[in-house]
């Protein structure tokens, strides 16, 4: 990774682009700081700090930390993730929307704009129910129409900026703009978390036991990073087979091929899905003056994610068993609506392959769904072992950091990517250099 940065930088138009990135990634830190205009700051904190439930540590990681500062980013970017998942949902149910995504570039760009303006609703609806309820119990310096219109805006106005960066990172920087915004969110709280381990595991204790805690906390974060790193790169590849077709007087074909099926085909995306799902009913009640007690109370002990894996609360780690299943139902329903293996067979029929031993058409579309099957199972059982340990360690050691596997996922698999892309670019840039001697 080093040595294909060295690299990069030697190239001046690469160079360019990492140094704008670099620049618009340092604006957001700066955004991150600026507090929202007739905001009590402190209340906020305090209110944060108050939350036993764990329902925010996430969403706190992923705006890096300008959900606990109350900043004009508090939003940050998830309106915009929420919107593209809706949207990219909607155009499986909707046959229209489906057009417009086989309608090449033209239809992209309709649906990122329905996308913008998805973005900038949810996040008109999220700072004022944010400016309301939080309003009336101090989160305003003072409460009144003005001031609630004024933290709306800003927040709004935040969300759409974090837009607008991502969007110039991927069309002027290295690309993957917004997974980079949402992936230097994440890596801000790093030291902050790395220092509460060290403080409650290693600084203060007794040498031996020190240095063992350390490479303890080496040791697994090396193996999730690992684990994150081949399960993102794990790929079950089916062979396929092109038959031989006259053209004029050319015979062409006959070439083998593979189809490649990512073992964690659906990314992050069901482990986003499951926590949204159970701490939903958390941060809704979390807004309003109820005190817990009763079934209701019984149930959010149970979807309390700092309950799980206690040996004092045992009972409440049914809730991660919950959390597991639904890792495994949305792996292998977010892969249904995403990947379609009759349209796979019906264009490698139309192609002219096939795969060795099974007959064209059906076949094909049957042999692919099972195969597929199996490798959802595979990815959703990596991505369960990566989401839970976290839990696991918080819950027997008392281990508690804002960033877990979840985050580490999203690190990995961006950076990866991001990597691929500078790789592209500079081979992209020398083949150019080539032709132009």
């Amino acid at each position: 990774m080093l040595t294909t940065l060295r690299n990069a930088f030697k190239i001046k138009e690469l160079r360019n682009k990492i140094l704008f990135t670099f620049a618009m990634l340092v604006v957001i830190r700066i955004g991150s700081q600026l507090p929202v205009p007739g905001v009590n700051t402190s209340f906020f904190q305090n209110w944060f700090a108050s939350q036993s439930n764990g329902a925010f540590s996430f969403f706190d990681a992923v705006t890096g930390g300008s959900f606990m500062n109350m900043s004009i980013l508090a939003l940050n970017i998830t309106p915009y993730i929420t919107s593209s998942i809706i949207i990219q949902l909607l155009t499986i149910a909707i046959p229209k929307l489906e057009e417009m995504q086989r309608d090449g570039e033209d239809g992209r760009k309709k649906l990122v704009a329905m996308t913008r303006y998805a973005t900038v609703i949810l996040a008109l609806i999220q700072s004022a129910a944010m400016a309301i309820t939080f309003g009336r119990q101090g989160y305003l310096i003072k409460y009144d129409a003005l001031h609630v219109i004024c933290a709306v805006t800003a927040l709004t106005a935040g969300s759409a900026f974090l837009m607008w960066v991502g969007e110039r990172i991927t069309e002027n920087g290295i690309g993957n703009g917004i997974s980079i915004v949402l992936v230097i969110n994440i890596i801000s709280r790093l030291p902050e978390d790395l220092a509460a381990l060290f403080n409650q595991f290693v600084f203060g204790k007794a040498p031996a036991t020190a240095v063992l805690a350390a490479c303890i906390i080496f040791a697994i974060i090396v193996a999730m990073v690992v684990l994150v790193i081949i399960l993102n790169d794990g790929v079950r590849r089916i062979p396929v087979q092109y038959a031989n077709k006259v053209q004029g007087r050319k015979m062409v074909g006959g070439q083998t091929s593979n189809l490649p099926l990512k073992i964690n085909t659906a990314g992050v995306i069901p482990v986003i899905f499951a926590q949204s799902l159970l701490q939903f009913p958390i941060i809704i009640t979390s807004f309003t003056s109820y005190q817990g007690g009763g079934v209701w109370g019984e149930i959010l002990n149970y979807m309390n994610s700092n309950n799980w894996c206690n040996p004092a609360k045992l009972k409440y780690s049914v809730g991660l068993v919950v959390y597991v299943l639904l890792i495994i139902a949305f792996a292998y329903f977010y892969t249904s609506i995403t990947f379609n293996p009759l349209m796979i067979a019906d264009n490698m029929k139309k192609q002219g392959g096939f795969i060795p031993g099974i007959r064209p058409g059906k076949p094909t579309s049957d042999y692919l769904e099972k195969v597929l099957h199996y490798v959802i199972f595979i990815g959703a059982v990596g991505l369960t072992i990566i989401a839970i340990l976290p839990y696991f360690f918080s819950g027997i050691f008392g281990a508690s950091v804002s960033f877990g596997g979840t985050s580490l996922i999203i690190i990995v698999s961006v950076i990866l990517e991001t990597m691929k892309q500078v790789e592209s670019q500079m081979l992209v840039r020398n083949y150019k250099g080539f032709l132009e001697k």
